[in-house]
């Protein structure tokens, strides 16, 4: 009996060793391996986030080296000017008289490619830089908007649309009218002169194409900034 018994706790002594024996090393290592993969997938994430803003770093100090960045001026004669930080589009307002305000909104470059002739390739020197503007022309609220919907190239501003529109812009589609270019000649010249006449012009269009050239440097490299910064940014546990 007492050697059943002794050969009872002998297994038992040897089955919890051995169970504890066998459980033990297998969790520690599976423990360390876990721990390592995260080290180093740790170590690789933060690697790669170094990586991706030293080259931005690179890429902003490059192009400050090329030219420093310059603010756009408040005003353009009779225009005030929003620069519009982080947006596509500055905006110029102006007031004239006691009734009449005409406000633009400018959007930054869009590039225009002629049509290829005949065997032709089209190259870089081909490409053309224009900006979109719209003109909004306000009288009272009893007459709604006169809108010209224009091309803004180098040095001339092109009419593409006029049309009259509500003042609330949620209230449906307005009729555009026809093309501008079938406009009897001489009503579209007395639609340029009548931008004209509100300083919407050809020195109009050069200064506006030197503040995109701003403005555009100026978003880049508060975009690359903006990245790099996210980038930087640790995540919470």
């Amino acid at each position: 009996m007492i050697l059943q018994l002794l050969g009872c706790i002998g297994r038992r002594q040897s089955f919890i060793f051995s169970s504890h024996s066998s459980y033990r090393p297998i969790t520690l290592i599976q423990l360390i391996s876990q721990q390592s993969r995260g080290y180093v997938s740790e170590m690789r994430k933060s690697a790669f986030e170094d990586r991706v803003r030293r080259l931005i770093r690179n890429d902003i100090q490059y192009e400050l080296d090329r030219s420093p960045l310059t603010q756009l001026v408040p005003k353009y004669k009779s225009f005030s000017i929003d620069e519009r930080p982080g947006e596509q589009c500055i905006r110029l307002n102006k007031k004239i008289g006691d009734n009449e305000e005409i406000k633009l909104e400018v959007t930054m470059f869009q590039v225009s490619a002629p049509p290829a002739k005949d065997g032709g390739v089209i190259t870089n020197n081909d490409l053309q830089l224009y900006i979109s503007m719209v003109i909004d022309v306000f009288k009272d609220e009893k007459v709604g908007v006169l809108e010209f919907v224009c091309n803004v190239w180098p040095d001339s501003i092109e009419i593409d649309k006029v049309f009259m529109r509500d003042q609330d812009e949620m209230t449906g589609k307005p009729y555009l009218g026809p093309p501008f270019n079938d406009l009897d000649d001489e009503l579209q010249t007395s639609l340029y002169d009548f931008l004209e006449a509100r300083g919407i012009n050809d020195e109009l269009a050069v200064f506006l194409h030197k503040c995109m050239l701003y403005k555009s440097k100026n978003e880049y490299i508060r975009w690359m900034g903006s990245i790099e910064s996210f980038v930087a940014r640790k995540s919470k546990a």
